[in-house]
Protein backbone atom coordinates (compact mmCIF):
# COMPACT_ATOMS: atom_id res chain seq x y z
CA UNK A 1 0.00 0.00 0.00
CA UNK A 2 1.59 3.56 -1.09
CA UNK A 3 2.55 5.45 1.77
CA UNK A 4 1.92 9.51 1.81
CA UNK A 5 3.20 12.53 3.51
CA UNK A 6 0.06 14.77 4.16
CA UNK A 7 1.27 18.58 4.87
CA UNK A 8 -1.67 20.41 6.34
CA UNK A 9 -1.99 24.32 7.15
CA UNK A 10 -4.53 25.33 9.69
CA UNK A 11 -7.08 28.51 8.92
CA UNK A 12 -7.73 31.09 11.68
CA UNK A 13 -11.08 28.67 10.95
CA UNK A 14 -8.96 25.78 11.45
CA UNK A 15 -7.08 27.34 14.00
CA UNK A 16 -10.51 27.40 16.07
CA UNK A 17 -11.45 24.58 16.16
CA UNK A 18 -8.55 23.24 17.32
CA UNK A 19 -8.99 24.94 20.05
CA UNK A 20 -11.92 23.70 20.79
CA UNK A 21 -11.35 19.77 20.03
CA UNK A 22 -8.05 20.03 21.07
CA UNK A 23 -4.67 17.87 19.21
CA UNK A 24 -6.36 14.32 19.86
CA UNK A 25 -9.66 15.51 18.88
CA UNK A 26 -8.71 16.63 15.57
CA UNK A 27 -6.28 13.04 15.57
CA UNK A 28 -9.04 11.04 15.56
CA UNK A 29 -11.44 12.77 13.12
CA UNK A 30 -8.15 12.27 10.45
CA UNK A 31 -7.76 8.89 11.43
CA UNK A 32 -11.23 8.10 10.88
CA UNK A 33 -11.10 10.33 7.37
CA UNK A 34 -8.07 8.25 6.43
CA UNK A 35 -9.95 4.76 7.29
CA UNK A 36 -13.02 5.90 5.98
CA UNK A 37 -10.72 5.22 2.71
CA UNK A 38 -9.23 2.09 3.51
CA UNK A 39 -6.09 3.43 5.06
CA UNK A 40 -4.06 3.60 7.91
CA UNK A 41 -3.11 6.67 9.63
CA UNK A 42 0.60 5.90 10.29
CA UNK A 43 2.06 9.19 11.97
CA UNK A 44 0.32 12.48 13.16
CA UNK A 45 2.41 15.52 14.28
CA UNK A 46 2.14 19.44 15.13
CA UNK A 47 5.04 21.54 14.02
CA UNK A 48 6.17 24.89 14.51
CA UNK A 49 7.25 25.04 10.79
CA UNK A 50 6.10 26.25 7.25
CA UNK A 51 3.08 23.93 8.18
CA UNK A 52 1.28 23.13 10.82
CA UNK A 53 0.48 19.59 10.97
CA UNK A 54 2.53 16.64 9.16
CA UNK A 55 0.53 13.16 8.21
CA UNK A 56 1.86 9.98 7.15
CA UNK A 57 -0.96 7.85 6.18
CA UNK A 58 -0.60 4.33 4.20
CA UNK A 59 -3.91 4.70 1.27
CA UNK A 60 -4.64 1.89 -1.34
CA UNK A 61 -4.44 4.12 -4.05
CA UNK A 62 -3.41 7.55 -5.08
CA UNK A 63 -7.39 8.00 -5.87
CA UNK A 64 -7.99 7.25 -2.36
CA UNK A 65 -5.37 10.28 -1.39
CA UNK A 66 -7.46 12.03 -3.60
CA UNK A 67 -10.47 12.10 -1.75
CA UNK A 68 -9.13 12.66 1.60
CA UNK A 69 -7.37 15.77 0.40
CA UNK A 70 -10.47 16.96 -1.42
CA UNK A 71 -12.54 16.61 1.46
CA UNK A 72 -10.29 18.74 3.64
CA UNK A 73 -9.75 20.95 1.11
CA UNK A 74 -13.76 21.69 0.66
CA UNK A 75 -13.83 23.12 3.82
CA UNK A 76 -12.27 26.74 4.94
CA UNK A 77 -10.58 25.16 8.19
CA UNK A 78 -7.19 23.78 6.26
CA UNK A 79 -5.50 23.63 3.10
CA UNK A 80 -3.43 20.33 3.04
CA UNK A 81 -0.81 19.17 -0.05
CA UNK A 82 0.35 15.52 -0.40
CA UNK A 83 3.52 13.63 -1.95
CA UNK A 84 4.35 9.84 -1.74
CA UNK A 85 6.76 8.26 0.05
CA UNK A 86 8.82 5.76 -1.19
CA UNK A 87 10.94 3.37 1.00
CA UNK A 88 14.70 2.95 0.25
CA UNK A 89 13.99 -1.09 -1.61
CA UNK A 90 11.55 1.09 -3.69
CA UNK A 91 14.28 3.06 -4.69
CA UNK A 92 16.55 0.27 -5.32
CA UNK A 93 14.20 -1.31 -7.44
CA UNK A 94 14.29 2.22 -10.06
CA UNK A 95 17.99 1.93 -9.90
CA UNK A 96 17.56 -0.80 -11.84
CA UNK A 97 15.14 -0.12 -14.27
CA UNK A 98 16.65 0.86 -17.57
CA UNK A 99 15.07 4.38 -19.27
CA UNK A 100 15.80 6.12 -22.02
CA UNK A 101 16.05 9.81 -21.44
CA UNK A 102 17.51 12.87 -23.70
CA UNK A 103 19.47 15.56 -21.48
CA UNK A 104 17.61 18.58 -22.80
CA UNK A 105 19.90 20.70 -25.61
CA UNK A 106 21.31 17.60 -26.57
Amino acid sequence: MPTFLIKASYSAEGTRGLLKDGGTGRKDAVEALISSRGGTLIGFYYAFADDDLYIIADLPTNSDLAAVCLAINSTAGARVKANTLLDATEIDEAVHKAVKYRPPGT
